[in-house]
């Protein structure tokens, strides 16, 4: 059996990947690859809250995990700065 903390992560994983696929149909939208029938339906301001949603979802996924999502954006564009340095060097 999960634990209340548990279901929720789950929960949260799930929701993350519907905003993603959603994401991703609007993403062939734009690019004119989605079929006729979702074409006819686009709205290029729906577009802009698919990235909002899947944001927004992360930082809940990530508050239900437990994790500084601060913390971890931070670490993370530390490596990419390092990397990037690193790079440019060789």
């Amino acid at each position: 059996m999960y634990s209340q903390a548990e279901k929720e992560i789950l929960t949260w994983t799930v929701k993350l990947n519907e905003e993603v696929g959603e994401l991703c149909n609007d993403i062939l939208s734009v690019l004119k690859l989605q079929r006729k029938s979702k074409l006819d339906k686009f709205d290029k301001r729906n577009f802009y809250e698919e990235f909002a949603d899947v944001i927004i979802t992360t930082i809940q996924l990530a508050n239900s995990a437990g994790v500084d999502i601060e913390r971890a954006i931070n670490d993370k564009l530390k490596k990419i700065e390092k990397r990037s340095k690193t790079d440019r060097i060789e």
